[in-house]
Parts: C-alpha cells; structure tokens; sequence
C-alpha cells in the first residue's frame, strides 16, 4: 500500500512520538519510543526516549571536560538512535535557547546539539527538564512513509513524561496505552507490558 504524500501536509509528524510496533523487524528499534524532532520531504530524525546507556550524565559531563557549578543529575545518557551514535543531542523544555543552535520542535520542546546547553545543564539555571542522547534515528526520504504504512510505526501526541521520563522500560506500553492501545493485544508482545 502507497502512503499518499498528502497525508504528511502540514507540519509532518515533527514533535510526535512514534511507537514501534512488534512488526517492526529491526532489533535497534524494538520496543523503541521516537520523539520526532524533524520530518519533511526529503528526510526524518528523531531521538529514541526509552533505551538508557550505561554511560551516567555525571561520567560523560566529566569525560567531555564540562565543568559543573552544581551536583550534575545521576541520569542515564540514552541511546538515542543508530546514526552518528558519537554525537550528543540535548532534548530539552524551551527554557533554554541558544540561537542559532537550538531546534524548536513544539511548544515547550527544543533540541540542542551543542556545548551551550551542557553547560546550561551544569549551571545553577539548567532547563527546567532535559534529557541526553547519544546518536539519533533518521529516514531518508519517503523511508518513514513506507515504514508506517507497512504498520511499523504508530503515532501518538507526545508529552513530557514519555520525553523526559526515568520510567524507561514503562514509556513503550504508557505511549501506547496512551493511543487507546493494550500492549498485551499486540502480535509478539506478550509478556513484555
């Protein structure tokens, strides 16, 4: 079945999330939650929100020689996709902007891949919710288009405990409860909610 182009018009899917669903035949995004920071005609990118690395913010802060002015929150970075897996990306509430660095994605949302917001994330005035990935998951064009028509994706309306959220291995089943959907009742799901 062909997607038609039309159904993208607008503003696509950037500041969405897309679920995996168990069709999704790639084990990089089993059981992945993609917040979509861009999608367009020619392309797609969005940063996985629910696969924790063991790598620890504190450890990377300090690995990248940021200074810290306060005690750095003990989060895990995320593995945020299979591309450019030795870049950082800083999702992060709209409090924080750095022109022209920051991408804002929707209202309250923006994403940083700069030092500029590290170091706002060591500073007695971090974002107010930020979270730090490693790498992201892109498409070429008309890539994603195909994925989801072939059910590999479904879409729901994000928010900022699916974005920013500790509960990691719980974001998978909430986003689709969230769409109405009972992780239970998929296909290849069982015993995994």
């Amino acid at each position: 079945m062909d997607l038609d182009r039309k159904t993208f018009d607008g503003p696509y899917l950037k500041g969405k999330i897309l679920i995996a669903s168990p069709l999704i035949g790639d084990p990089r995004f089993d059981r992945s939650i993609v917040f979509m920071c861009a999608h367009g005609d020619d392309h797609a990118m969005g940063i996985i929100v629910n696969k924790p690395m063991r790598l620890r913010l504190p450890t990377l802060f300090e690995q990248l020689g940021v200074k810290s002015e306060i005690e750095v929150a003990d989060r895990a970075v995320l593995d945020g996709g299979p591309v450019d897996r030795d870049r950082g990306f800083v999702l992060h509430s709209d409090d924080f902007e750095h022109q022209p660095a920051t991408l804002k994605i929707s209202a309250g949302l923006a994403l940083t891949a700069t030092n500029d917001v590290l170091e706002a994330m060591a500073s007695p005035s971090p974002p107010r919710r930020s979270t730090m990935a490693l790498g992201y998951a892109g498409w070429e064009a008309g890539q994603l288009e195909e994925e989801i028509a072939a059910n590999a994706w479904l879409i729901a309306e994000a928010d900022e405990d699916l974005v920013f959220g500790e509960s990691h291995e719980a974001k998978w089943a909430a986003a689709l409860r969230k769409i109405g959907v009972n992780p239970e009742h998929l296909t290849g799901a069982s015993g995994h909610a």
